[in-house]
């Protein structure tokens, strides 16, 4: 029992150390490592396995809308990089660059890709002739390289994994039109597969993407009460076309500039799936994105019939389509039980001798730890059942936070009070002067979060200014 209890032990409480309850989880859970590349990490395969189901829930939904995958280079000459001001402008701190080849100097700097828009754009330009050839609906899985100052695994490193999706129209009214299609695909996957909740809307001109036209996002709240921008969209409008001169014939015979988008979800899912369901036992994973959704735990597996039970029961919930492991290992029952529930997997199924002589074995839910006998012969659909309802049971769990951490505040004194006192969102209304803007980030540490589209009317003035209030904000200090 000493070891049992020295595992759980291992992690810091979320209520004394939120930071390094994250850090203790993602490190014990064998989720990450640690690398002689300062700020990189190592995803380990209980972490790429959830990327992996990431990667396959988004894709299916990508092609389902039409897009097609494709793979760019890493690197990005300096020339084409610097062809859309706002763009480099907005990346220069974050480039890393390529100087040599060997041991050759090159004639011209590489930078590697911290984006790929002026890739796509250079691609566009050399495919893109004729109305004929549009749209071009592309996404590439890929890594991406920023050279962040402060890193923490998942959250921010300087080398990450995501995808890029780019596309290319004829019509603004087109790329408009993805852009929110592909905002509603990143806001329907999270609630319905992470079970996180979202707020959907735009971004200021302040926080929107370099060289974008509009960007927009999805923001969720974090166990803590900070915020995490969760997947963004952006329309360039045709900024990019310009700077690289896509055109196109149309029907007339006219030459016309292309419309684009661009939008990207990445790794940092990973750290939200933790921050979000996370408890002081490690992670809790929802049922639709957990690599193992179902382990077996055999209790006194030497005795006779115990694991030949054990497998039989595996190769049941297998061919319920249920992602099933079997910890045959020698560890005691009690450190496999809190292994278990430090990796987050949502149900494991136990077994003994005195369980299988009363033809029986018991269910025990990661989530509320709630324990079920059921006759062997119904595990499989009690599995079932139970997986649905944790999925649906983590899901509403993380909206009551929500909903229970934001605040609305109509003063200056209000918006002081509650962002020092009640972590969380805060909604409010803004004049949409950047002056305001500035004057919160500076005062509080916090920022607008977004410009949600459903709008109320708190009050008729600005937070901040007294002037007259044009939209209501999610504002909220942020990872």
């Amino acid at each position: 029992m000493a070891k049992d209890k020295k595992l759980v032990e291992a992690i810091t409480s979320m209520e004394d150390d939120f930071a390094q309850w994250y850090t203790d989880v993602v490190t014990k859970a064998e989720l990450v490592g640690y690398t002689s590349v300062k700020g990189c990490m190592v995803i380990k395969p209980a972490g790429y396995a959830i990327w992996e189901n990431i990667q396959h829930e988004l894709d299916r939904r990508f092609k389902e809308t039409g897009v097609e995958n494709v793979y760019l280079p890493m690197f990005i000459p300096e020339s084409l990089l610097e062809k859309e001001k706002d763009h480099v402008e907005g990346f220069a701190p974050e480039v890393a660059w390529v100087t040599h080849g060997g041991l050759e100097p090159l004639q011209e700097r590489m930078c590697v890709r911290p984006t790929s828009e002026t890739l796509f754009c250079d691609l566009y330009s050399r495919d893109v002739h004729s109305h004929r050839d549009l749209p071009k609906i592309y996404n590439q899985w890929c890594s991406v390289v920023r050279w962040e100052k402060t890193t923490r695994p998942f959250l921010r490193s300087r080398e990450f994994l995501w995808q890029e999706g780019h596309t290319a129209h004829a019509t603004a009214e087109e790329a408009e039109a993805r852009t929110i299609q592909m905002l509603n695909v990143y806001a329907d996957f999270c609630e319905e597969v992470l079970a996180i909740p979202v707020i959907k809307g735009r971004k200021t001109d302040k926080e929107k993407f370099a060289g974008a036209e509009a960007t927009y996002t999805i923001e969720s709240l974090m166990h803590d009460g900070k915020a995490l921008q969760s997947g963004t969209s952006h329309n360039f409008g045709d900024g990019f076309a310009k700077a690289f001169d896509i055109q196109y014939a149309d029907k007339d015979n006219t030459l016309k500039y292309v419309h684009q988008t661009s939008w990207g979800m990445t790794t940092r899912m990973i750290g939200a799936l933790i921050m979000v369901h996370g408890d002081n036992s490690g992670l809790v994973l929802p049922p639709r994105i957990a690599p193992t959704q179902v382990m077996v735990i055999p209790i006194r597996q030497d005795a006779a019939g115990v694991m030949d039970k054990a497998l039989e029961i595996r190769e049941a919930l297998k061919a319920a389509d249920i992602r099933v492991k079997l910890d045959d290992s020698e560890k005691s029952p009690g450190w496999k039980f809190s292994e278990q529930e430090m990796r987050g997997i949502p149900v494991r199924v136990e077994l003994g001798p005195k369980d299988i002589e009363n033809g029986q074995a018991v269910l025990v839910r990661r989530d509320t730890r709630e324990k079920y006998i059921v006759s062997i012969n119904e595990i499989p659909a009690k599995a079932a059942e139970l997986l649905e309802e944790i999925q649906a049971n983590l899901y509403n769990k993380a909206l009551a936070h929500r909903n229970s951490h934001t605040y609305d505040v109509t003063t200056y004194e209000e918006f002081d009070k509650t962002v020092n006192q009640r972590p969380g969102f805060i909604r409010a209304m803004w004049c949409g002067c950047r002056e305001c803007e500035d004057k919160i980030k500076e005062d509080f540490a916090a920022t607008s979060r977004c410009i949600p589209f459903e709008q109320e009317q708190l009050s008729d003035v600005c937070v901040c200014c007294g002037k007259p209030a044009k939209k209501m904000v999610y504002w909220g200090r942020a990872y």
